[in-house]
């Protein structure tokens, strides 16, 4: 047998396409070629499963060797693809039975010494073999994450010779296993933050309803601590959403945190970070950090010191819950549904509109730093909320203590469970129809919600997001219909967008 095949998965965007290895041995100079648009690291294998072949005390072919990635259209990267090169050459040669690589997917990264190396972007890899009805073979380092894919079968080797005994039933490679039962989740305490009722009660609306929350006021008011606090009222992640969570780890090059899988993620990127790193990019795209908070929180302190072409990349991701990644050869798609929380100050100082009148800002400078936000972008926040310093005096010790984020989280999780049995979908992510369905208001509260708009100067979404706010606050007191007072307060949360955006 001069051919023999072995399957592989390659890594675009999230997905993990199937990659075919076909190793051919031909007569004439000793020659080893590889093709299928393999990038340098691939070309490298050459080196790395040569070696490996000798030093695991097998003959290496000394033919023309022709090995195909196939299909040729999808670029290969990384080292993912060397263990299935090396298994295809050996079935080639003879010393391995070539019927089967046809029952087994393999990934791995090669040693010189014939040492599997882990790679990334396994856990995809993984649940599409067990679509295919494949077994997947995986380095020992990737075999906890493999181990995710629920009906998957997956094994774990540490070297080339542990792969080999095993396709040729000498022995069996043990499967890959991991501890997922995740350590109880500890979340700061809302009890913790200190007066500030209105900015406690926003951050339990947006959790409601997974309504995107901006804080304003000055330093040391109690923004980030309040932001902190929202992952904790949170529901838990179902498993589809923790898996789909963890995929996008799995392909970021950051690597998978398994003790925290099952955890909603908050990533909170320092205000330089660029307009890449917020949506992900690259030569071949890895998620940015609205990627990875998805099914999250995404935290931008600072709000107004980052570049405006950054912010202005979350508006769409923000309502379609992904981010689409362009590039010459093809696009990548990865999944973005996070719930945004931001924090900013008032004006350049921070101290805008305190009552110590500490403020020397011109109504100049206040404006400009204000318009560094986009009115789209604001158009898309629901709760916008002025948090004010606290006197020393509720800052005290022995100052009464809020309500804690369990007795919070218990009045979530009823809003939100009527909103998934109503529409199935948190009242943020209601489509219009589904907007005029179920926030449907009162003739009088329709007009007062239509003079706050013209007076406001807000937008058509502005309006509808606004009674799903007013929806959110309904559910959160259990009654069917949307009353006045909701419709007040929906509107309240509105009233620093014309400010901010200048």
């Amino acid at each position: 047998m001069n051919l023999a095949l072995a399957h592989s998965r390659a890594r675009v965007g999230v997905h993990a396409p199937a990659v075919r290895v076909e190793a051919h041995l031909g007569g004439g100079l000793p020659n080893f070629t590889l093709v299928g648009l393999p990038a340098t690291a691939v070309r490298e294998s050459r080196e790395r499963v040569r070696s490996a072949i000798c030093n695991a005390q097998f003959e290496f072919p000394q033919r023309r060797i022709t090995v195909n990635l196939a299909p040729a259209d999808l670029p290969k990267e990384g080292g993912r693809y060397d263990l299935a090169i090396a298994l295809g050459l050996l079935a080639a040669s003879g010393q391995l039975p070539v019927a089967a690589l046809g029952e087994v997917e393999v990934l791995g990264e090669l040693a010189l010494t014939g040492e599997l190396k882990p790679v990334d972007g396994v856990l995809p890899a993984a649940l599409a073999a067990a679509r295919e009805g494949r077994a997947l073979v995986v380095p020992a380092a990737n075999a906890a994450e493999a181990a995710l894919a629920a009906g998957g079968r997956a094994f774990a080797a540490r070297t080339l010779l542990e792969v080999c005994s095993h396709l040729r039933g000498e022995s069996v490679l043990p499967a890959a296993t991991a501890d997922i039962e995740a350590a109880a989740t500890r979340y700061p305490d809302l009890a913790d933050v200190r007066g500030q009722a209105a900015g406690r009660r926003a951050l339990e609306v947006a959790a409601a309803g997974a309504h995107a929350l901006l804080f304003i006021g000055p330093p040391g008011c109690g923004k980030t601590l309040l932001a902190s606090r929202l992952p904790g009222l949170l529901p838990e992640p179902s498993e589809a959403e923790a898996l789909e969570t963890a995929a996008l780890h799995s392909v970021s090059g950051q690597g998978l945190d398994l003790a925290r899988w099952r955890q909603r993620p908050f990533r909170s990127p320092h205000h330089l970070a660029s307009a890449v790193a917020l949506v992900g990019g690259g030569g071949n795209p890895r998620p940015g950090e609205i990627s990875l908070a998805h099914h999250g929180v995404l935290f931008l302190d600072e709000l107004a010191e980052w570049s405006r072409h950054a912010l202005d990349t979350l508006r769409q991701p923000l309502e379609s819950g992904r981010v689409v990644i362009s590039r010459a050869a093809r696009q990548s798609e990865f999944p973005a549904r996070f719930q945004l929380v931001a924090a900013m100050n008032p004006c350049p100082c921070g101290w805008a509109g305190d009552p110590s009148g500490r403020c020397n800002c011109s109504a100049e400078a206040v404006a400009r730093y204000r318009g560094k936000l986009s009115g789209p972008l604001l158009d898309r926040i629901d709760l916008q909320l002025a948090v004010p310093r606290l006197p020393p005096s509720e800052l005290r010790p022995d100052a009464p203590r809020g309500e804690s984020t369990a007795t919070v989280r218990a009045r979530v999780l009823v809003a939100r469970e009527r909103q998934l049995a109503r529409a199935g979908v948190p009242n943020a992510q209601l489509d219009q129809a589904g907007t005029e369905r179920d926030c449907a208001l009162a003739p009088d509260d329709r007009q007062l919600l239509e003079r706050a708009i013209e007076q406001l100067q807000l937008s058509a979404r502005a309006l509808h997001r606004i009674q799903r706010v007013a929806r959110t606050l309904a559910d959160l007191e259990g009654v069917e219909a949307i009353a006045t007072r909701h419709v007040a307060e929906a509107i309240g949360y509105r009233l620093l967008d014309r400010g901010a955006a200048g």
